[in-house]
């Protein structure tokens, strides 16, 4: 599998923050990248819908730091929770 094979696969997945905070499957999202721009890999990638990602309350529109405080959650974590649904 290539990275763009990996990157289709990460929009066909839920929300991450959808899935894990409300319960639903919200499958419009865009691809967060782990990690500074100068160390990007599309492997590291967590699916976010576009309020969750770059919104007023997404990890960009919020900051980190709030966003990890108001979801109880970090990279890390959700990126294990997208590796256990790309296993499904």
């Amino acid at each position: 599998m290539n990275p763009q094979d990996h990157l289709a696969r990460i929009h066909e997945l839920p929300c991450m923050i959808c899935l894990l905070i409300i319960g639903v499957r919200n499958t419009q999202v865009e691809a967060h990248h782990i990690g500074d721009s100068s160390e990007r890999s599309d492997w590291l990638t967590i699916p976010l819908c576009p309020e969750h990602h770059r919104g007023k309350n997404g990890f960009h529109g919020a900051g980190e730091r709030a966003f990890n405080r108001m979801y109880q959650t970090n990279e890390l974590k959700l990126l294990g929770l997208t590796i256990k649904e790309l296993m499904r």
